[in-house]
Order: C-alpha cells, then sequence, then structure tokens
C-alpha cells in the first residue's frame, strides 16, 4: 500500500561527506567514520521512494557512521527508478487553494504525478526488487561482512525489504543481518510480515501515519509485544509524527526535528544492544 505521504516532504540542507562507489553490482554511497580502523559493524540503509541518491538518506547514512562508527552504506536497489525530490513540490502544491496560481498549476502538478507515479509502482515493487536485495545482503555477508554484524535500516519503501531480512534468511548458517531497524514501514503485510520475524527489529512509527494508524497500528503493537519478550522486537509510536517523519520531516519546526533526532538515537541504541553481542 502506498499513498501522497510517501512522495511528501521536505529537502535537507548540508552536504554528504561518504563517497560513491560499486560494490556487488550496485552503484553504493559509502559513509565511514573518521577512524575507519574503528569499524564496529556494517549498516546497509534501505531508502524511502526518493532512493539512494536523496540528500536526506546520505545525511543520515553520514550520521550513522560517525555517532555509531559503523561503515553504512546505501545501494541503488531500484535500479534508476526512484523519485525525483521535485515531485514533493507537485504533490505540496495540490493542497494548497490560497492563490490563483495554485489553481492554474493543479492540472501541471496532477500530471507529472500521473507520468512518474505509476512507473515507480511498477518497476520498484516488492517482487521485482527484492530479489536484488536479497543477492546483495548474500554476498555482503559472504565477503564485507564475513567478520562484521550487519544491521538493515528501512524507511518507507525499505521497511517492508528490512522486515523481510528478518524473517530468518541466511548463508551458511549466518543470518543475511543480525538486527533491523524500520521507520515509518510502507507495504508491510500484517500480521504474516510481523509473525515471521526471527531477528531482533525495531519499529519507528508515527502516530498520524496514515499506513500504519488505527487498528493497523494496534495490531502491530500486539504482536510486536510477544516479540519483545522473546527480544526479537520493539515498537516506539512518536505523538503527532506522520509518515516520512524519520527522512523528511520539517527542520525548521522543532517538534519535527526532535523527533527525527530520537528516531535515529533509537535506532543506534537498538543496534548498540544486539550488534555488540555478535561475533563472528
Amino acid at each position: 500500500m502506498s499513498c501522497p505521504d510517501c512522495f511528501n516532504g521536505h529537502v535537507h540542507p548540508g552536504s554528504p561527506q561518504g563517497y560513491i562507489t560499486t560494490l556487488r553490482g550496485l552503484n553504493v554511497y559509502v559513509a565511514e567514520p573518521a577512524s575507519a580502523t574503528g569499524v564496529r559493524g556494517i549498516i546497509v540503509i534501505i531508502p524511502d521512494a526518493f532512493g539512494w541518491e536523496f540528500v536526506n538518506c546520505r545525511l543520515l547514512a553520514d550520521r550513522f557512521a560517525e555517532k555509531g562508527r559503523y561503515r553504512v552504506y546505501l545501494p541503488d536497489f531500484m535500479g534508476g527508478h526512484a523519485m525525483p525530490t521535485w515531485l514533493m513540490n507537485s504533490f505540496r502544491r495540490l493542497k494548497k487553494w490560497d492563490t490563483l496560481s495554485d489553481w492554474f498549476l493543479k492540472p501541471y502538478d496532477l500530471a507529472c504525478i500521473l507520468v512518474k507515479v505509476p512507473p515507480f509502482l511498477l518497476f520498484t515493487r516488492f517482487t521485482k526488487t527484492w530479489p536484488t536485495v536479497q543477492s546483495f545482503f548474500t554476498a555482503l555477508r559472504s565477503n564485507e561482512g564475513l567478520h562484521l554484524p550487519i544491521a538493515s535500516v528501512g524507511y518507507c519503501w525499505g521497511g517492508k525489504h528490512t522486515v523481510t531480512l528478518s524473517h530468518g534468511y541466511n548463508v551458511d548458517g549466518r543470518p543475511l543481518i543480525d538486527a533491523g531497524f524500520t521507520g515509518h514501514p510502507s507495504f508491510l503485510t500484517i500480521p504474516d510480515d510481523i509473525v515471521r520475524i526471527r531477528v531482533p527489529v525495531s519499529f519507528a512509527l508515527g502516530q498520524l501515519d496514515v499506513l500504519n494508524s488505527g487498528r493497523k497500528a494496534e495490531y502491530l503493537k500486539a504482536i510486536m509485544a510477544d516479540k519483545e519478550e522473546e527480544g526479537l522486537g520493539e515498537v516506539r509510536v512518536y505523538e503527532g509524527a506522520g509518515h516520512g517523519f524519520c527522512v523528511r520531516e520539517d527542520t525548521v519546526l522543532g517538534d519535527a526535528e526532535r523527533q527525527a533526532t530520537e528516531a535515529e538515537e533509537q535506532a543506534l541504541t537498538w543496534f548498540e544492544g544486539h550488534l555488540s553481542r555478535v561475533s563472528y
């Protein structure tokens, strides 16, 4: 399931400090801590609809690398079919009716959306992209992650992939990931995706997220309560936050920026508690 909120949000200021390379057949943005010799593990970010080139996701990768001393990979799992960031403006203007230009621009914005959204949904559907994600993590575990713990961070579009990675897939008895974190995931099938979790996963949900609200959120939390007892999960709901708050929040709004920062710390704390126990 997808909705307009998957394509709404704000582009953040900043200059990513990592570098671009090719890894396991994919273009990848790589962020590393200042002291590369102190790398404690690998984090792979599976992004939201705006993909691996989205500056917000690259800045997140930089912060995870520096704060947690992880090597962070942000691959192009979408094969070049990510949504363009300028489309945020079209979705934003569709909600405005204040001026005459707002009215006149409606057909243009709607045309932009109709041109971009259906191809995105077609080319990045889970059944098409999951084999690429699974193949990347399989190769990563056998090579760069042979002696390092691996975590997956999935936002929105990437949430379904991160949860699926936690279902017990492995290479030579070693799980593809040792822990996962997902912020405002999309496309989840509940309860099936949740009851199959075998690797610790932390969820950050927005109280106002239309994709995970009401009964669906309560159902997810109820299932995850059993996982929490097994040490396999946690769910935190951020009051007043909507879909996309972990990645595309409006940094002008103090509460929104604070909640996004808290979600970052939630992920880092979760990984500190679980990856530090892993030894290969």
